[in-house]
């Protein structure tokens, strides 16, 4: 068995012990693991369906009933704070944990190839031809099954659009590719494999790169990563290797971003952001839309979740808008490697002035518009349909963004919406009055203040905005909510998040849980927890308290300070240690001072 194998058994097993049900801080305890390589197993078993997360407030981690347990002897099972976290750290550092590690050494790997080239031009190169090989993979698949039925029937096209798969011809098939990497010809036929494509598929026309075969692009990168590319789920079948295809994708997406910095954010929202709003939003069936759509992020965590939950790919109907080019057909890839059916519309003046879906009104809209944006054109907007609570500032698009989206929804619609921090306060050029029309309207329903460092394109601070076209009740998986007019949910994470580099920082898995089990619990939703104000972190506000404000949406205005737990150490005894100390660091002090001016005269520097 493999170290990843035992960690993951390992794991298992200890939930076993302790009932199969466990928080996250006792189960880590009993590992005796560090807090990064516990979340790494949790994460991998939970997307292997194996666990699920409780509906704890701290967070929990829940067997799966048809989970197969490997029996591990009593002395293999760890007792609480046993064994030394170095330990489990030290066999997991030898191999990759999780999928994401084995993206991350395909990445590192990857990126070496790229040499002098720029991650924004080195980007379409890779995500290209994952894309190549996750359609050819799909194909060839589906061509060995139909082969046992006739020959006719495998090159019959219909038989491959009938199930959802792009029709590949041979000489664009990844086995012809992989077969001819070495050839100082392997861009060109790169590049007609990907006219062919587009030829026979409708829905790719425009979308594919077919620059590979320029001069300035060196050939024998492209071979090696061809054959880097060729590993990626080698020994998967069927769903299976496209899912590993997709989360290779969606990995890589990640990487460019950060690798472009301000550039990346133009196409990328963080997974865990993403994953914050599809959580509290929970869009399991309707029409899904995104008005600001970058590389299709929002939508590929919407359909994660319907899967998560229980439903079916095809119970979300997906509309999207991009006005960048590039990133559209980074989208249309990204959701066709998922096998995501959708209407996206490339359109290059942008949706506040060439609506594309005019008509449409979404169950659940989840979007992450550019920040602050002044050049947005309000100027030729003045008198719009959409401006329900007010003209948006030229000057800024904040404030146009969240009327759009919410001109959009549905009778029961809910929205999710990143933004600045400063949207939840601003009162310049009249947006202090369209937040106060907005929230006598009862348009808001929840907000959050999220921690800085969490986007690749700004340290500007953000917040989520909740928003509801029906906060009489709503509806959410067919249950009617609570009547929550008359009242907002502030919530904040700012203290949340824990770094992943040097200067970018996630939400956890627990953390997100906890945003979201929040907010469920407070529209009163159908097996939720029972709500309660957390000083600190949650406070349910009345209008009341929202207008003595001035209608600012900051949260940490409603919530308070944290309740700060007892240590149980009497005062006194306290104070004498402090104290102590406090005389022993200020007797180093004084000593360090003394050696400071000694140095000081020794140079000619007499203090």
């Amino acid at each position: 068995m493999s170290s990843i194998e035992q960690l993951i058994e390992r794991f298992i097993a200890t939930l076993v012990v302790l009932g199969g049900n466990a928080g996250n801080q006792r189960l880590l305890e009993a590992l005796g693991w560090k807090e990064s390589t516990y979340q790494r197993i949790k994460q991998q078993l939970i997307e292997d369906g194996r666990v699920r997360l409780g509906r704890g407030r701290g967070g929990s981690v829940v067997l799966n009933t048809t989970t197969q347990v490997v029996t591990v002897a009593p002395n293999e099972v760890p007792k609480p704070k046993s064994a030394p976290p170095e330990a489990a750290t030290a066999a997991s550092s030898q191999v990759p944990v999780s999928e994401i590690d084995y993206a991350d050494k395909l990445w590192k790997t990857a990126d070496k190839l790229r040499g002098n080239m720029e991650p924004s031009d080195y980007k379409h190169v890779a995500l290209g031809l994952i894309f190549l090989k996750y359609i050819s993979d799909a194909f060839e698949a589906r061509h060995a099954e139909l082969l046992a039925e006739g020959s006719l029937v495998a090159e019959d096209k219909d038989e491959y659009l009938a199930d959802n798969i792009f029709w590949v011809p041979k000489e664009a098939r990844w086995s012809h590719l992989q077969a001819n990497a070495k050839q100082s010809s392997i861009g060109t036929l790169i590049d007609d494999a990907m006219r062919a494509i587009e030829k026979d598929n409708e829905s790719l026309k425009a979308v594919l790169p077919r620059d590979y075969a320029r001069p300035a692009l060196n050939k024998v990168m492209l071979g090696e990563l061809i054959d880097l590319i060729s590993g990626i789920a080698l020994n998967e079948r069927g769903d299976k290797s496209k899912d590993v295809l997709g989360r290779v994708y969606e990995y890589f997406l990640g990487q460019f971003a950060g690798a472009e910095g301000k550039r990346g954010g133009e196409f990328y929202t963080p997974r865990s952001v993403v994953r914050t709003l599809v959580e509290m939003i929970e869009p399991y069936r309707g029409r899904v839309y995104d008005p600001c759509c970058g590389s299709g992020g929002m939508f590929v965590q919407s359909e994660k979740f319907v899967n998560e939950h229980g439903g079916r790919i095809g119970d979300i109907a997906i509309y999207g808008q991009e006005s960048n080019y590039t990133t559209w057909r980074l989208c249309k890839m990204n959701l066709a490697v998922r096998g995501i059916d959708s209407d996206i519309r490339w359109n290059n003046e942008g949706s506040f002035h060439k609506d594309e879906l005019r008509d449409l009104k979404a169950d659940f809209i989840l979007a992450n518009p550019p920040f602050n944006i002044s050049d947005w054109g309000g100027e030729r907007l003045r008198d719009d349909v959409r401006w329900k609570f007010g003209p948006p500032p030229v000057g800024n698009a904040n404030y146009a963004w969240l009327q759009h989206i919410f001109h959009h929804l549905a009778p029961h619609g809910f929205a999710g919406v990143v933004l600045a921090n400063g949207s939840m306060s601003s009162q310049q050029s009249g947006e202090g009055e369209i937040r106060k029309a907005m929230i006598a309207a009862g348009a808001v329903d929840c907000m959050v203040a999220l921690p800085g460092q969490l986007f690749y394109s700004t340290q500007i601070p953000a917040c989520l905005w909740v928003l509801a076209k029906d906060r009489s009740n709503g509806l959410v998986k067919n249950s009617k909510l609570r009547d929550r007019r008359g009242e907002i949910l502030f919530i904040d994470a700012r203290n949340m998040g824990v770094l992943v580099d040097r200067t970018r920082r996630e939400l956890t898995e627990d953390e997100i849980a906890r945003i979201a089990t929040t907010y469920h619990a407070w529209r009163g939703e159908k097996n939720a927890a029972e709500y309660s104000d957390v000083p600190g972190f949650c406070k349910s506000a009345p209008l009341d308290e929202v207008r003595k404000h001035g209608y600012v949406l900051t949260p940490g205005r409603y919530v308070g300070a944290a309740v700060q737990e007892d240590d149980s150490e009497p005062f006194n005894e306290k104070m004498q240690r402090l104290i102590a100390t406090l005389t022993e660091q200020m007797a180093l002090g004084a000593e360090l001072d003394a050696v400071i001016r000694k140095k000081l005269g020794e140079l000619g520097y007499g203090v």
